[in-house]
Order: structure tokens, then sequence, then C-alpha cells
């Protein structure tokens, strides 16, 4: 590689300061360097000295690293998949591609937590539930799942707390596709459940607490449920089953069948197979069960004018939150990818939907028959777009298909799966019918014709008589004109990256670059069906096994596995490893989990998943673990212990000095040590887990590797770990030649590689900054932090700090003390700087009444500066009203945030004015962000409970 110019380095682009913003910020904290700065705060135990980059090549330019994608793009075989088992090739709409997947304003906002700077996506993710709803035939369905795997393990949890009946057995219907049939068995033993295949309706179906349908089954075949549904309703069960939306245009619905609780994948509604996501999973129930969905919910609520707006409803209920006692420990779902899909359906209509849908059929129905001309025998005389065909020799016909451009299912040595998609032609049926059929005409079989033969169909009794997608929504945006400008307009409300800061801590909202985000568009990238062949996939394999690699390297692990689609799903996964390594060693009595007081509830509900009992750890009051507590709680569990969780640095924003104390303790008892991934980003290039004592742990390409947020999704939590727990980290049915390093534990995710598309992004991230780059990237998050801690803690003061009173990445403000001189609130404060044009910090975690601030290296000084003067502009403002100047229940920060339509309110009666509401500094006067709400009624929302799209006239 030639020299670079420092224009031409990636990593002068993606830190936000310069060598000048970095001096000035170093002078203000009384450090003359970063490298300085960063030996005075992370531990000397654990610093480690910067040597050669190892496996890590060195940075390259943005051009040079493209160009290496694109040798490994054209390293996948170009082909039409024709496999199916859940996964199928789809034309997404240019506008939506362009509009959405492409545009800044969706992929990089955050979770809508703050309803009032994200109504447009709140809106699109009711569009997708109210679409999810109407084609299951059930009363509400959630804002999005990982993956059909996970959601059909999520409805079968759903259903066994919810049913009447005492039984542990969950019936699986044979014809399930099988990796939800694998990742359901590896969920179901660690928490006792018993599964059993069913065989049609009787007294054994009536055993159970739950019955799994799939509909139409993985071999095409449309079967009706009815029958066995009504027995296991009979027994106290509940009805779990998993359909295709398509399909659904034209079958009966699940709720209209009795289901109690529908599952399945959005993919095909625009998502690319990106070999194998990520895509939008969904989850729907009847009413009455609601209040038990996992993940997260949008409804509809009012502001503090009586307009609707738009919410997270019960977020109490949120699993995550509910640590220990959680039945779910999913987090963060598919919000990018459920926006594409719920626009696919506002685009196309219930009309377009079902006009390709039975175009879809159509092909189906003419391959079939096409194939009975030829004498082969088919499986099943009903199917919607998947036939499978009797012939001598599978492996010889899906050669000679792949010869022609296809991928085909090999079922077995005698059966074959062809799977129908909306960018299948009729000369793609063609030349499938002769490569499949003409084997019997070259000698390979002697099968004479059939005229008799039944073709393949819907059955009558399953036809679809309700309608489905009437809101106004599905049949408004015809013309790309309308629904660029709905797009548009949607985008406009919210609050993203591309707007300003969004300092969240414990989220590190860094950039997304956009070279970073290229080649998850390539079709090379993301026309791949997830069981591709291996000859098909060699680039997709390399450039999984050099991030694998260099995410081992960086952590201190000795493997790394990419099938987690979420940082929930790493930490399950991690503990599912610990596990089977305890039971392997004949340590079944190992099940004890201890966290700190201060963890992610994800990790306690991920922990209680795995089959573990989570015991709490104390912190003590500078922030850390109480040592002296940890002990005794290993002392009294000393038979029992399985895991600690910690995370580092700590949910509080601090090194902790003890952590090899903390490790070799956990140890010394004959336990493991997960350290949680999701504060990485202060740590990259200076200590790595693995050296810190930890044996597995889950990294977040979604924070410190640049995956963008998308609004709430996607996610990405691969699993790292020492070799000793290699043989139990996930592997998968339908891996790709087998796992090369050993993997052998359950899988995680319907895929075998979990959201392989936007693995490239991480890829190019790392080979654009280089080891001494991300080393930098880490040293200026850090640097930002004490920064803003050091220019606000005279306002605010800062919660936790470490020795010489520096933070590490983010840093927790407590507001406390000025709610208890003004009574303005830490909600008062977050609203405000929306007025300020600002997302607010995380809010009240990990302690109430606080918030905690994480800048990220990809700020650059100005902006930092605009947020601390914001944060000391209201902190004055607040003192105003603690001095009486302001009534405490009319004043510019309990009302706000403040919407343009106050601005012109004919009747403006508050005691302030209102250039003082809406422009509190005049750099506002030309680029004010305008929240299309006022201050969102959460309780309302969640005694109206309403999770589906309103009509028109509550808008008027």
């Amino acid at each position: 590689m030639t020299a670079t110019t420092a224009a031409e380095r990636f990593v002068e682009r993606h830190i936000g300061t310069d060598a000048g913003a970095r001096a000035t910020m170093l002078a203000a904290l009384g450090y003359s360097s970063t490298a300085e700065l960063m030996r005075a705060a992370v531990p000397a135990a654990i610093l480690a000295e910067r040597g050669d980059d190892g496996v890590i090549p060195p940075a390259a330019t943005e051009a040079e690293a493209l160009a290496e994608l694109r040798a490994l793009a054209g390293r996948n075989r170009p082909a039409r998949s024709m496999i199916g088992l859940g996964y199928y090739d789809t034309f997404t709409p240019a506008v939506i591609a362009r509009g959405v997947f492409e545009n800044p304003s969706w992929y990089t906002a955050y979770t809508p937590y703050q309803p009032e700077i994200s109504q447009g996506r709140l809106e699109a993710l009711l569009n997708f539930q109210t679409m999810v709803a109407d084609l299951t035939g059930l009363a509400t369905a959630n804002a999005s799942m990982l993956d059909e795997a996970t959601a059909v393990v999520e409805g079968m949890l759903l259903a066994r707390r919810a049913s009447q009946s005492r039984s542990n057995v969950f019936l699986v219907d044979p014809d399930a596709l099988p990796q939800t049939r694998a990742v359901l068995a590896h969920r179901a033993e660690a928490l006792g459940i018993e599964l059993r295949e069913w065989g049609g309706s009787g007294a054994a179906e009536a055993e159970a607490f739950g019955v799994f349908v799939q509909y139409p089954g993985a071999s095409g075949r449309v079967a009706d449920p009815t029958a066995l549904i009504a027995a296991v309703h009979a027994s106290g069960g509940l009805a779990v089953v998993a359909a295709d939306l398509l399909a659904l245009t034209l079958l009966a619905s699940p709720g209209s069948l009795g289901a109690d609780i529908a599952v399945g994948t959005t993919q095909r509604f625009g998502v690319p197979m990106g070999f194998g996501g990520p895509h939008a999973g969904y989850l729907a129930v009847r009413a009455g069960l609601e209040r038990q969905l996992p993940g997260r919910l949008v409804g509809v609520s009012q502001d503090a004018d009586g307009a609707p707006a738009y919410r997270l409803s019960l977020q109490t209920r949120e699993q995550h939150i509910r640590r220990e006692k959680a039945t779910s420990n999913i987090c963060t779902a598919q919000v990018l990818l459920a926006v594409m899909a719920a626009m696919y359906a506002v685009y196309h209509g219930p009309g377009g939907l079902r006009a390709i849908a039975e175009r879809v059929h159509g092909h189906t129905v003419a391959l079939a028959a096409a194939l009975r001309a030829s004498g082969c025998e088919l499986v099943s005389d009903s199917a919607f777009d998947t036939v499978r065909v009797r012939v001598p020799d599978a492996a010889a016909v899906v050669g000679r298909a792949r010869e022609r451009g296809y991928q085909l299912l090999q079922v077995d040595g005698t059966t074959v799966g062809i799977s129908m998609d909306e960018t299948t032609t009729a000369a793609d049926v063609a030349a499938v019918a002769e490569a499949v059929g003409g084997g019997f005409a070259t000698g390979e079989g002697e099968r004479p014709a059939r005229a008799d033969a039944p073709g393949v169909g819907l059955p009558e009794g399953l036809r679809r008589a309700d309608g489905y997608l009437r809101h106004p929504v599905f049949r408004t945006h015809r013309s790309e004109t309308a629904m660029m400008r709905y797009l548009k307009t949607l985008a406009d409300r919210d609050y993203a990256l591309d707007r300003g800061m969004i300092p969240l801590g414990s989220c590190t909202m860094k950039l997304n670059a956009a070279s970073e985000l290229a080649a998850a568009s390539w079709p090379e990238f993301a026309r791949v069906h997830p069981f591709a062949p291996a000859e098909d996939v060699e680039g997709y394999l390399a450039l999984i096994e050099q991030l694998e690699t260099w995410l081992a390297e960086m952590t201190g692990y000795d493997t790394v596995s990419l099938q987690p689609n979420a940082g929930s799903q790493g930490e399950l996964a991690g503990l599912l490893a610990i596990r089977g390594y305890h039971r392997s060693r004949g340590d079944d009595a190992r099940d004890v989990c201890l966290i700190p007081a201060s963890a992610h509830g994800t990790n306690a509900a991920s922990a209680v998943l795995a089959g573990m009992r989570v015991v709490v750890v104390a912190c003590d009051a500078a922030g850390n673990v109480d040592l002296g507590d940890l002990r005794a709680r290993i002392a009294a569990h000393a038979e029992t212990l399985s895991a600690l969780m910690i995370t580092y640095p700590s949910t509080h924003g601090v090194y902790e000095h003890d952590v090899l104390e903390i490790t070799a303790a956990v140890h010394d008892a004959g336990g493991q040590v997960y350290i949680d991934g999701a504060n990485l980003n202060a740590l990259l290039g200076y200590a790595r887990f693995g050296d810190l004592g930890g044996d597995v742990s889950h990294l977040n390409l979604h924070k410190t590797f640049a995956i963008p947020h998308g609004g709430g999704g996607p996610g990405v939590g691969p699993v790292a770990a020492k070799s000793h727990l290699a043989p139990f980290l996930p592997s998968h049915p339908r891996t790709q030649g087998g796992d090369a390093h050993g993997r052998a534990g359950g899988p995680v995710a319907a895929a075998p590689f979990g959201s392989a598309s936007i693995l490239p992004i991480s890829w190019a991230y790392v080979r654009m900054m280089g080891a001494r780059g991300l080393a930098d990237a880490t040293a200026s998050a850090v640097l930002a932090a004490n920064y803003i801690a050091t220019r606000l803690r005279a306002h605010f003061p800062v919660l936790y700090t470490g020795e010489g009173g520096l933070v590490a990445h983010e840093c927790i403000l407590d507001l406390r003390p000025l709610r208890g001189r003004t009574g303005v609130s830490v909600d008062d404060v977050a609203k405000r700087l929306i007025d300020y044009g600002f997302h607010a910090p995380t809010m009240s975690f990990p302690v109430a009444g606080t918030l905690m601030v994480e800048p990220t290296e990809s700020e650059d000084l100005a902006e930092l500066d605009r947020f601390c003067d914001a944060m000391i502009a209201i902190h004055d403002e607040a003192e105003r009203v603690g001095a009486g100047e302001w009534p405490a229940d009319d004043n510019p920060l309990v009302n706000a945030p403040h919407t343009a339509e106050s601005l012109v309110d004919a009747h403006w009666r508050h005691p302030y004015s209102r250039e003082r509401a809406v422009f509190p500094v005049r750099s506002l006067v030309r680029a004010k962000y305008w929240p299309p709400v006022r201050r969102v009624d959460q309780a309302w929302g969640d005694r109206n409970l309403a999770c589906a799209c309103p009509p028109v006239e509550a808008f008027a």
C-alpha cells in the first residue's frame, strides 16, 4: 500500500476532533497528550503497551477498502436462489432502498425512548404493527423481533407463562423449518421444556402447554391446524403459528384458525436475504395477551395539548427492565428492517401484495404441472410457493440446476425442494422444470408421465375470506412521488445523527460512515441465501473468517462466533456456553450467576433464560463492585457458582482497579467470568477482556464497530471466548462446510452467521482504522467524556469517577441536587434539551435522577461545546425556577419541548417569552429542529392502550 496523506486517512474522517481541538481539550483537563490521559485513566495493571498491530492489517484508505470488498464480493457466485426455508429473493422498491435503507435520517437514529423527537419512526413502526396484526388476524403485534426462529422461541415462552396447563411439554410441527427446530431445541433444553413432535389431533396433543404450527410447512404443504389447536386449547394450552405473511394474503389468517400467537419473518417484504439477515421478525397475540408481549410495543397517546402522539407503550413491562424476573431478554429489535417491510406494504397496498402472492403461487402451480408432466412425483398436493419432488438422484438434479444458475434445496438423496418468490419469472420456471424433470428423459429415471396425478393448489377451506390493510396509509401512497414525500415527512419529524450529537450513555452513537455502509447494498452481498452452497459464498466466508480473527485479536480471546444477531443474544450464547462447559464436566449443580447491582437488565434476563439463578452483588459508594460482598456471595455459593457477569469499564463509567482481583476470586471458586462488551469503546487498543480474566464476552458491533443503530436495530452481538469454551459456542446445522473452529453448541439465531449482510460495515471500519486508529478512537472518546465532565462538573456533580477524578468514555451527571433545590426533574432537563436542538443523554440509568453522557470520538469540539453550553443554560433556567422567577408549574423546562404551533399561539399566557421557549440560543434561529408534538403523556397511553394506526380523523 502506498503512503497516504492526512486527507486520505480514514481515521481523520472518523474522529471528530483534530490535533488542535484535542490540545485545547487536554489543556482543560491538565494533560499534555492523550497517551498521558490514558495512562492516568486506565489502571496500570491492565494497560497494554502498544506493540505491533498483530493480525490486523495497517489502515487502508476508503478507496482501498472498497476495492478489497469488491474483490470479496466477486468471490460470491451469482445465482438465483430457490432454496426457500424461510428466505426468499425480493425486489426492494428503489424509493425505499434510497429513502430508508440508505438514508442516515433513518439508519443513524436511536431507539425511540424520547417519543417527542421520534414521531416519524414511531408512525412507521405502528404501520408495521398494523400490517402484521391485520395479516395474522390477531389483536396486537409488537414492533419486531430478531428473526423467525427467535420469535418462535419467544412465542413458546409466552405460551408457557400464559397457559393454564401444568405440563412442561411443547408440541412442535414435524414440518417446521429446520433452523427453527434447532434453535427451539437449544433454548428449550436450558429451561427444562420438553419438545415433542405432534402427529395430528387427539388426546396425545392435549398434554402440552402449547403447540407450534408452521403455516405453510417447510415442505410447502398447506394443512388445516384447527383440530389440533382446538385439542390443545381444551387442555389449557396455547397455539403458536409461524405464518408466511405473503401467503396470508391468500390463506386464512392464523387468528381465524384459532391461534393465540402468530410469529414469523417479514423478510420477503422488500428486505434482501443478505446471507441470513438482518430481517425483522414479528410476534402478534390475541386480545388479552398484549401485556405479556416481549420486546417493544408502539402505541398511541396524546401530548400536553391533547393532540395524538406516538410512544413506546408499557415500557415498564419490557422484559430486560425486569432483570432477574424477566421472561425474555429481548432488548433491541430490527427497527430499520421493520420500517422497510412496513413501507413495502404501504407502497404496494393490499391489492399489490395480493397480486405478488398470486404471481408467486401461479409460478408454483405452473412448475408443479410441468414436473408432473415429466413424470415426477410431488410430495404434497397443496402448496403456496414451494414444491418438493422425488427424483432418482437429488444431488445430480441440484448440480444440474446449479450449472444453469439456480440454487435448489437437496432435502435428502431422492427429494428436491424448489421455492418461488417475487423475482421468479416464467423463464425461471421453465429452466428449473427442465433441470429437474429432464432427468427422466436422459435415462436417470424410468417414471412415466401421469396425466391423472393431482396438481398443487391451496385448500379451498383455507382460502382467505377476511380483509386486511384497510387503513388509508396502505391505500394512499401508490405513486413514487407520494411515497418519497411520505418517507421525507416521517424522517423530518425525527432527530438522528444527521442532525446532531446523540450523547446517550451506554449506547455509543458514533459515526456510521457512508463508505462502511456501501457494500451492504451490493447485490453480491444482499441477494445471497444463508444456506447457499459453500462454493457459491467464498467471499462471504473469507470476510467472516477475517472479521472473526480480528475481533479475537482485539479482545484477547481464542475464537469468535458472529451468529448472535443482537447484544442480548450474544449474552445468552455466552452464558449457554458456560452452562454447557460446566455440564460437560459433571458440574450440573453450578447454576448461580453473580451480577452487580449496576448491570444492564439484559444481563440478569439472559442469565435466567440460560437456566441460571441470579444473585446480585452490591456496589460500593464509588460505583465499583463491592469486593467484600462479592467474596461473601462466592463463599455462600461455592458449590453452585457458575459465573460472574461484569461490565468493563463499569456501567457507572469508570475503570475499576480491582478487576483482576475480581476475576481471580471467581476462578478460584470454580466459576467462569463473563465480561459484557457494552463499553469496549473505552478499552479497545488499551486492554483486552481476555487479559482481564474474561472467559467469554459478547461485543456490540452496533456500538464499538460502527454498525448503525437503525432506530432500534439491527444489532450484532458476536460472542468471543477462550478455547475451553469454544466447543459450546453457537453452531448451526446448515453452516457451510461445517465449523473449522470446533464450535458445536446449539444455535441462537436462524442463520449460521446471523445478520451477515451488515458484517461488511464492521469489516470496513476495522480495515480503514487499523489497530492504531482504533486505539486513537478510544483515546478520543475518553478525552471527550472527560472534557464534558470537566466543563459541567461545577453545574452538575459527576456521580462516579476513578483515580484523579477521571471517567472512562461516559460520565453520569447527578441532577438530584438540582431537583432538590428547584423542583426541576431529569425529565424536564431531557425535554428542554430538545428545545436546544439535542437528543437527551440516557435518563435515570443506571441511577435514577441522573443523565449518563457518552459523546463518542466522532463529535467535534464545536458540538461538544454546544452541548455543554446548552446544559449550563438549562441549569441556569432551573435555578431561576428555584428562585421563584418562574412558577414551578409554568416555566420553560416543565413545558418543554415547545413546538412550532406553540410559537404562533394567539393566546400565549406563559411568564416567559416565545423567544425564550423556542430560541433559547440565537444559533437556533436558522437551524432549528422543531419537535412535532409537545410532551407526550406516557400514563394516558398505558391506560388507553391502542397499538394500531389511528383513524385519520384523530389528527384533524
